[in-house]
């Protein structure tokens, strides 16, 4: 009985050091302080995606800028100022993250619920997943407790997020350095079954490649232009746009990546398998997404004493 008795203490002990290694975020975290906080989220982003279906793509790829630089600490909802260089300029984020109005109407509400509670990066990592779920996609359990950043990077902006032009070399990389597995990159890759992006951000390759289906690249040209045009957008995922599907892997599949970044996961290397799956396996897609999402959402957060609640997501207190 001893052993056993024992056994069971060094388990719930490495239970309990296992908690404070990841950072402490907890499903229940805002169970007593901000009950109301999900149901809040979930209701103005319903609002927000049935008026503008794009804009469920716009907040999880905020989410994602997010937290490729710092972790996930709200650190790009932080506006420059006279004395303070934020990341909302940088390269990749400058006239193309966008939301961050959506991110503001949110926060007025679960203010009004639970003063000072609720970090503006939990209310990023739920508006993401709500945004996925309510284009069709699967949902998953949020883990919250994370703090709101006093600084932002710029540089890390610039340097961190893979571009559209990335090899697959480079993105397996970039992914490797955040703790990705190339499954799990392939996986989160798949977030580009939604949304709309800009003809300068693609026009080489419907141009100058070669492994493009003909018709789709012919297509794509009448909206932009081998000059001029650089901001007419198209949907990067060309059969549903606005649904969380396994449609971004048939697309792959039969040349029709509309990003240089994309078709690198089905070009004769190895993730081409894996693109091979997902296009004939929605289920499998959406479960390793869910499961990649949960990771990302626990790049470094700030817990405990470490940075803030912030009262406005744009400014710190």
């Amino acid at each position: 009985m001893a052993v056993h008795s024992n056994r069971a203490l060094l388990l719930a002990l490495f239970s309990l050091l296992l908690c404070s290694v990841h950072g402490q975020l907890s499903n229940n975290f805002y169970k007593k302080t901000c009950p109301n906080v999900q149901s809040i989220v979930r209701s103005v982003m319903t609002q927000v995606v049935a008026k503008e279906p794009r804009m469920g793509a716009s907040i999880l790829r905020l989410f994602f800028h997010d937290c490729f630089v710092q972790g996930c600490d709200a650190s790009i909802l932080l506006d420059d100022t006279a004395t303070f260089t934020g990341e909302k300029n940088a390269g990749p984020n400058a006239n193309s993250v966008r939301g961050y109005e959506v991110i503001d109407a949110i926060k007025t509400q679960v203010e009004a619920s639970c003063n000072a509670t609720v970090s503006c990066a939990d209310i990023v990592a739920l508006a993401a997943r709500d945004s996925v779920n309510l284009l069709g996609g699967p949902t998953w359990n949020v883990p919250l407790g994370r703090r709101d950043a006093k600084t932002a990077s710029q540089s890390e902006a610039n340097s961190n997020l893979p571009g559209p032009d990335s090899n697959l070399a480079k993105l397996i990389s970039m992914f490797g350095s955040k703790g990705f597995t190339p499954r799990e990159m392939t996986a989160l890759s798949g977030a580009h079954t939604i949304g709309q992006t800009r003809c300068q951000l693609f026009r080489n390759r419907i141009f100058n490649e070669a492994n493009i289906d003909s018709s789709f690249a012919a297509m794509r040209q009448q909206t932009c232009p081998q000059t001029g045009g650089d901001n007419n957008l198209a949907p990067i995922d060309v059969q549903s746009p606005t649904t969380f599907d396994n449609a971004y892997y048939v697309n792959l599949v039969n040349k029709k990546g509309l990003f240089h970044s994309d078709q690198e996961l089905f070009n004769g290397g190895s993730q081409d398998n894996l693109v091979q799956r997902y296009s004939q396996d929605a289920n499998l897609f959406a479960k390793d997404f869910a499961k990649a999402m949960v990771k990302m959402s626990n790049l470094s957060p700030l817990t405990g004493n470490n940075g803030e609640i912030r009262l406005n997501c744009r400014k710190v207190n």
